[in-house]
């Protein structure tokens, strides 16, 4: 019989190896912490497979898994020598979820389950504080409608805010044990009022209803963007944790917290966390209190007066950093921790990797191995590289005037300016519609995860540096401003005041999420620099690596910026983007428009200087290096005009009449332009046109060599091709400009002629296009939407529906289907190295930049990816990565 419950805890662990796909990363720790000798309080993991059998059967479970989860209560109670629904001293447990990777906030959790009308009597006796025993049974109530019975949550919060103004208390902690049960007789009335039936009294249904529940959450909504937004397969599933209730809320000797081993934001090695006295843990990551330092530095670093955890639970503390140091050197990497004190003595209840900065990744990762703690391997491989993204773009500039409004806690480093929205609906809409975007929210909820990514930045009134709105910020890159207490945000009236001043919704703001700092209007950035932990990770990433790294870029500010970053070439030059220029279009249209190739030639001789020009300020920047240039790609009608009033215009400039400008627009519109008159079908019906670009590449490449004594290698790429004859053409033409030049300079430069792989067809006859080809740069963006019939600029709105279907694993045109495209790539790779061994083999597409897509290229044997110039340090740590994996 499969086994479905593994127990841990009292010196029990059915987990073995600590499985994270079979208990999930929680339950797997768990049951590490309990082998280690840790203070973890017993219980069970239902393990990962038992949630695709749930949905697979009808939300239904499998027969066995009831006996083997009273297996697993029975091991919790001989552990605890407690009896869960025992009336005079009660088990409580909580029910947690645990997927194989974090994903904070995002799935269901219940805590204090056990508790009913009689056992909350025995819990008041058997503890001796009727006051948290009252507490406990009403937030139980109030998690379990929630979470399992789907009750509005506002209803019992109103509950509580009124049932605190009416007795003039500002804080939870001031209810009484009577506050709390008058509360519970009210929460109980809103449930039979909402549900239509009493609350669940039979423990038994309370703990399967839990279950249940957590299962559930694995598709709510918010689990599913997060999933899509990490790439997480809908198909893992998540666990179930159930576990012993221990409790910070038993008096001024209890505490719960949130820590970190290392800074998760800036990656010092020093304790970084929160605390509360006489809480649970929801108070703290929830927000609802602002918690309290964990070390007296930080309390002292930030000028606050509530006294640390290090100053007043100084034994709990020190047992406490003591279990810090071992987990670190245990799982070798920084941990998330959380813990409870419970009448003076510390439980562990979780222990992860802890969800870090692209800054503190790096720090980490580089200290971790200077400590001898990982090798640089693994250091190298500890660093997402699509975090550095968070590293590689401006700041704001120190020297700016500022106009602070407030300051709150540096959630989650960078900066963002926007303007100001109040819900995640309108940022959402609003940044589709291309704004920036600040979301400013109260307290942000699992349910804000879409506003949180469609927002350039996150600003919140409550919650500390490890609420929801702060570990969710830091995990997508998002500058974070918390618990910024001055604020006073109305939701409904869209709009934030801070003392006489008002920010409404439209208005600009910028966060500053490093110092916390809340501005009004925009403040200039900066550029990053770029060193330190960044340089070295990024050297040793390099030795390390087999894939060259280019750029995909066609003005002299994204060259020099690629070069700063490591680019080692450039992969794709588009010259189009160079025809659209304000100051030579008119010669282009000129050109289009022309009546014979005497007509042409006359204009393209207007444009071969400006071409020249171009090429001379690109190659400039790129001496010594390869230079793949694109001849004209698009369809000719995109130069001409599309709205009426500029008809006149050009006709004059052009010297034709409107009537005969529009008679050759039409002849050139075509209905389906992506597969219509373009690319190297432009060269074989004008070879005027690539013969002018070829002699403007090969007459800049000679100047630059003259002066600088050290010539780019141009690289001409001829794009569309779909046979050997298109290439065989388009090549004589570009040789024959070749000899021209060179003869006319008196030098030669070493030049190559290849063609971009962008349709099924040139990957199928790839042996012979290598005949006269001597490189091969994929296009994987065109080759993605030839092969799979999908026009990328159409297909956002289903691709997603796909791939929460399971159809693609990932969007397509983000990753490389390497199934479908990725076939074609590796056919064409193996038969044009079968024809041209030396064949040269790259990618320039958007996938150049992906990693997953740039393990495919290593696997493939591809020799460079070129990648947008911001992207070109994620490129190389990626491919430092394939290369370590391949092995």
């Amino acid at each position: 019989m499969t086994q479905y419950v593994y127990r841990f805890g009292g010196g029990v662990s059915d987990g073995g190896k600590g499985d994270k796909n079979l208990l999930g990363g929680k339950g797997a720790n768990l049951d590490g912490m309990a082998a280690i000798g840790l203070p973890v309080p017993p219980g069970f993991t239902i393990s990962t497979p038992v949630c695709a059998l749930y949905y697979d059967n009808g939300e239904t479970f499998p027969d066995s898994l009831k006996a083997e989860v009273a297996t697993g209560v029975a091991h919790i109670e001989a552990v605890t020598g407690k009896k869960f629904g025992d009336a005079a001293d009660p088990l409580l447990v909580s029910v947690r979820s645990g997927a194989r990777v974090s994903m904070p906030g995002m799935m269901d959790t219940v805590l204090n389950l056990g508790l009913n009308d009689e056992t909350v009597i025995g819990l008041c006796e058997a503890s001796g504080d009727p006051r948290f025993a009252w507490d406990s049974y009403r937030r139980f109530i109030q998690m379990y409608s929630d979470v399992v019975l789907e009750l509005d949550h506002g209803r019992f919060e109103e509950a509580l805010e009124i049932a605190k103004e009416d007795r003039g208390y500002n804080l939870d902690t001031d209810l009484t044990a009577d506050d709390w049960k008058a509360l519970v007789a009210e929460y109980k009335q809103i449930v039979e009022e909402l549900w239509g039936k009493p609350f669940p009294q039979d423990v038994h249904d309370q703990l399967w209803g839990a279950i249940g529940a957590v299962f559930g959450s694995w598709q709510s909504e918010r689990a599913k963007v997060y999933r899509r937004l990490n790439d997480i397969p809908g198909d893992w599933g998540t666990a179930v944790n159930v576990q012993a209730m221990v409790f910070g809320n038993m008096g001024d000797t209890s505490a719960t917290g949130v820590a970190f081993t290392r800074d998760p934001a800036k990656g010092d090695n020093a304790y970084y966390g929160e605390f509360l006295i006489n809480a649970q843990g929801e108070d703290v990551v929830a927000g609802i209190r602002t918690p309290q330092y964990l070390t007296r530095a930080a309390r002292e670093a930030a000028g606050a007066k509530p006294l640390s955890m290090e100053e007043a639970m100084p034994e709990a503390y020190a047992e406490l950093a003591a279990v810090f140091d071992q987990l670190e050197r245990h799982y070798r990497d920084m941990q998330d921790i959380e813990f409870t004190v419970e009448r003076g003595k510390l439980w562990m209840l979780q222990t992860r990797s802890g969800k870090r900065t692209a800054k503190a990744a790096l720090k980490i990762a580089v200290d971790m191995a200077s400590e001898g703690l990982i090798t640089q391997e693994e250091a190298i491989l500890r660093v997402d590289p699509q975090a550095l993204d968070q590293l590689l773009h401006p700041t704001l500039d120190p020297q700016a005037p500022r106009d602070v409004l407030t300051k709150g806690l540096p959630a989650s480093p960078g900066a963002a300016s926007g303007v100001a929205v109040f819900d995640s609906d309108t940022a959402e809409k609003r940044a589709g519609a291309g704004d920036s975007v600040i979301l400013i929210r109260v307290e942000t909820s699992p349910e804000d995860i879409h506003g949180m990514h469609a927002a350039r930045g996150i600003l919140t009134a409550r919650g500390g540096m490890t609420s929801h709105a702060a570990v969710v910020a830091r995990g997508m890159g998002r500058p974070c401003v918390s618990g910024a207490g001055s604020l006073s945000i109305s939701a409904r009236d869209k709009v934030m005041r801070v003392g006489q001043r008002e920010v409404r919704e439209g208005d600009t703001v910028t966060i500053d999420g490093t110092t916390g700092e809340v501005m009004l209007g925009e403040v200039p950035t900066v550029q990053p620099e770029l060193s330190g932990d960044f340089g070295t990770l990024m050297e040793w990433a390099d030795a390390r690596r087999r894939l060259k790294v280019r750029t995909n870029a066609e003005t002299p500010l994204d060259c020099r910026t690629a070069r700063e970053f490591g680019a080692e070439g450039i992969g794709l030059c588009r010259t189009e983007h160079m025809f659209f220029d304000s100051a030579r279009i008119t010669a282009v249209r000129q050109m289009i428009l022309a009546e014979d190739e005497a007509g042409r030639r006359a204009a393209l001789a207007k444009l071969l200087p400006e071409q020249r020009s171009d090429f001379v300020e690109i190659f400039e920047v790129m001496v010594g290096l390869p230079c793949t240039i694109r001849l004209l790609d698009p369809p000719l009608h995109e130069f001409l005009p599309h709205e009426e009033s500029e008809f006149a215009e050009v006709a004059a400039a052009a010297g034709l009449d409107v009537e005969t400008l529009k008679r050759r627009a039409a002849e050139l519109h075509e209905f389906n332009p992506m597969l219509g008159h373009r690319g190297c079908r432009l060269g074989v019906t004008y070879p005027e046109i690539y013969e002018m670009q070829a002699r403007a590449i090969f007459e800049a490449a000679c100047e630059v060599a003259e002066k600088s004594g050290a010539a780019p290698i141009p690289e001409v790429m001829i794009p569309l091709v779909a046979t050997a004859k298109e290439l065989q053409l388009m090549k004589t033409v570009v040789d024959k400009a070749a000899r021209a030049v060179f003869a006319e300079k008196g030098r030669e430069i070493e030049y190559l002629v290849g063609t971009m792989i962008e349709l099924p067809r040139a990957a199928l006859r790839a042996g012979e296009i290598a005949e006269v080809g001597a490189f091969f740069s994929f296009g994987t963006n065109d080759l993605t939407q030839t092969t799979l019939g999908v026009s990328r600029d159409d297909a956002a709105r289903f691709l997603t529906t796909y791939v929460e279907k399971g159809i693609y694993a990932r969007d397509p045109f983000v990753s490389i289907d390497v199934e479908g495209v990725g076939e074609l790539i590796s056919l064409a790779a193996e038969r044009g190295r079968a024809t041209r061994p030396d064949i040269k083999l790259g990618i320039c597409g958007e996938h150049g930049g992906d990693p997953a897509s740039i393990q495919f290229c290593e696997q493939t044997g591809l020799d460079y990816v070129s990648a947008s110039p911001y992207r070109v340090p994620i490129a190389r740590l990626a491919a430092a990565q394939a290369a370590l994996r391949r092995g």
